[in-house]
């Protein structure tokens, strides 16, 4: 677990977010039906180099690509390869950037085309569902908090909230403690101190929470075949306020 002690730390987890942030913002522009998923990877890995980083998740345990694109039933880590987006696709984009040995790390899901209100509901509620975890990364709140406070809000509307996969603590290594679940008890775990960098990542879908794994070894689905949607910010948590690192 990274504990920042000097503004320099903090300056540079600010950069590396800064270049997710702008990366997420040039793929936005190429989103469209027709554009593969192999495509995105490559604009993606040109960004990146050329903004002075380095793609955090290329080669991390083996993973074949810069960034992980997940189209529709797929949860999270998508491989990027020669897929076609089409109309009414929702596909997630999630972004790692390592620079001067520390990472950012965000993921964004995004409509390719005309989507159903049924789904855009379900981006919305998902979003909020982070937005809501993140109030709750202040300092003295347990990482229980967190879990909990989205929990509650996306069973209201009856989505499902994946448990097989939860967000992290990040810094000079891309994955770190705590492991941050998106359900849970209120008060539980351990308290969030000022220094810490967590990653906040809930994905929810709109129906049952469970995945299964493709043959491939990393691609998660859900097991009923439902959509998920995934938002992800890495925030610094510090004495006088909890800054998004990976916003513009």
């Amino acid at each position: 677990m990274i504990i920042l002690k000097s503004d320099r730390e903090v300056q540079i987890m600010r950069e590396a977010g800064r270049i997710v942030a702008q990366c997420h913002a040039v793929l936005e522009k190429s989103i469209q039906p027709g554009i593969t998923t192999k495509e995105l990877d490559q604009i993606a890995e040109k960004f990146i180099l050329a903004a002075g980083g380095i793609p955090s998740f290329k080669g991390h345990h083996g993973f074949p690509a810069c960034i992980c694109t997940s189209i529709n039933d797929v949860i999270c880590h998508g491989i990027p390869d020669q897929t076609a987006l089409q109309d009414g696709d929702v596909i997630t984009i999630d972004i790692g950037v390592k620079l001067e040995g520390y990472h950012g790390d965000s993921a964004w899901s995004y409509a390719v085309g005309p989507i159903t209100p049924a789904l855009a509901q379900l981006m919305r509620v998902t979003k909020e569902c982070l937005d809501l975890g993140i109030e709750q990364a202040r300092p003295g709140k347990r990482i229980g908090d967190i879990g909990a406070v989205i929990q509650r809000y996306a069973e209201q509307f009856h989505y499902g909230v994946v448990r097989e996969f939860c967000g992290h603590g990040i810094g000079q290594n891309l994955w770190e403690e705590p492991q941050i679940p998106h359900y849970g008890q209120p008060g539980r775990g351990p308290v969030i101190k000022p220094g810490m960098v967590i990653a906040i990542e809930p994905m929810i879908t709109n129906g049952k929470w469970q995945a299964k794994i493709d043959r491939d070894g990393w691609t998660a689905r859900t097991i009923d075949n439902s959509i998920c949607i995934q938002y992800e910010h890495t925030l610094a948590v510090l004495e006088s306020e909890t800054v998004i690192l990976t916003q513009l």
